[in-house]
């Protein structure tokens, strides 16, 4: 087999539908994009409470590039660590109601610096199975034992942490990215307290959107504990870009002392804390949006009732519609394009083999109309 397979590699994707196709947009993030000279409604982001394109958050942006400038230069433990930076974590902190909070360039840096600065060789780190992709590598960073978990079986938690070695660390996303559905978190943290070990929790698609003020789903589930470790995104519901994790203010000093993907990279500009900042305020004082955003979710239950496909169950933003295999869902991708209609078509290894689905992600920028939209172009679908 020559090293250079590359073309033959790319056939063998091909033949199981698993290309993927970048599209280039001519539009900013919103409810409605223009992709190759088409417009299309868009249920493909994660801008869930439509702050992506907020023009307070756009101005905050861009005085914080005129006073700050376009880069941070260093990274943070050398010259990067900027007055916005710092005022962003003291924020987020309160936000939350943790201790201390970390600010990192994206979620993705911020598992891999987490998971490792927790356990090591010798220790255990317990994670859902449908962990995002994110969180399975950081595991396999840490060289900790990794056991996996079938998704949100508590029992089997329970069985891991009992026969487990060394420190013990539980990981899982608040709510799964793919799915739409929220762990089991009280239970999780139940079995943390009994066994001693630590709750990482990934909260990507919850921050924002779920809990008092959108604080998150440690308050949709009312929990707090020195044991739990928080993890946000700042370029979904936040509507700008980069992560945080928060925490037991000697964590976190730990973490910033020992994560490698935070000690060595250059810092995120500071004008985007800037941006960051006048977003919190607004997620903050966004019920009105939240209340937007159930509606839409009931609005779209309602009009697809009796749909060929089935919506999996979810009570957040994250919608899926369950297909099945590869060449359907994209197909079906293909027939709500021809509407004028945009759902991304989501195959393993991001979902399980056979399970392939529409992803629809809904926004409080979204109307009642482009709902009823989408409800239309999957019923015509659904008949073709």
């Amino acid at each position: 087999m020559s090293a250079l397979d590359f073309r033959a590699r790319l056939g063998a994707l091909a033949r199981d539908d698993l290309t993927r196709t970048r599209l280039t947009l001519d539009a900013p993030c919103g409810p409605e994009a223009v992709v190759d000279g088409q417009h299309l409604i868009a249920f493909a982001g994660n801008d869930y409470l439509g702050l992506a394109n907020h023009p307070e958050v756009v101005e905050a942006l861009r005085e914080g590039a005129s006073r700050w400038g376009a880069g941070a230069g260093a990274s943070h433990l050398v010259s990067g660590h900027q007055r916005p930076h710092e005022e962003l974590e003291q924020a987020l902190a309160a936000f939350t109601g943790l201790a201390r909070a970390l600010f990192f360039s994206t979620g993705y840096m911020a598992n891999l610096a987490l998971l490792p600065a927790l356990a090591g060789r010798g220790d255990t780190l317990i994670a859902d199975r449908l962990n995002h992709a994110s969180l399975v590598d950081a595991a396999l960073l840490s060289r900790a034992t990794v056991r996996r978990y079938p998704h949100g079986d508590i029992a089997a938690v329970a069985r891991m942490l009992a026969s487990a070695v060394g420190r013990k660390v539980v990981v899982t996303d608040g709510v799964f990215s793919m799915d739409g559905d929220i762990a089991p978190l009280s239970d999780l943290l139940a079995l943390c307290e009994q066994h001693d070990a630590l709750l990482v929790v990934d909260d990507a698609h919850g921050f924002g959107v779920l809990g008092e003020r959108g604080r998150g789903v440690l308050s949709h589930s009312g929990l707090a504990s020195p044991r739990i470790i928080y993890i946000g995104t700042l370029g979904k519901a936040a509507g700008v870009a980069g992560a945080f994790v928060a925490g037991h203010a000697d964590l976190i000093e730990w973490l910033m002392q020992t994560g490698r993907s935070y000690r060595y990279t250059t810092a995120a500009p500071p004008a985007l804390a800037c941006a960051l900042l006048v977003s919190l305020g607004l997620i903050e004082a966004g019920d009105g949006r939240r209340a937007t955003l159930a509606a839409h979710r009931e609005r779209l239950k309602q009009g697809l009732t009796d749909l060929r496909w089935p919506l999996m169950p979810s009570h957040t933003a994250i919608q899926p519609l369950q297909v099945g295999t590869n060449a359907d869902v994209l197909a079906l991708g293909a027939q709500l394009r021809a509407r004028g209609v945009w759902a991304p078509a989501i195959r393993p290894p991001t979902v399980p083999a056979g399970t392939a689905r529409l992803r629809i992600s809904l926004s409080a920028a979204h109307t009642g109309e482009h709902l009823d939209a989408l409800c239309r172009a999957l019923i015509e679908a659904g008949h073709d």
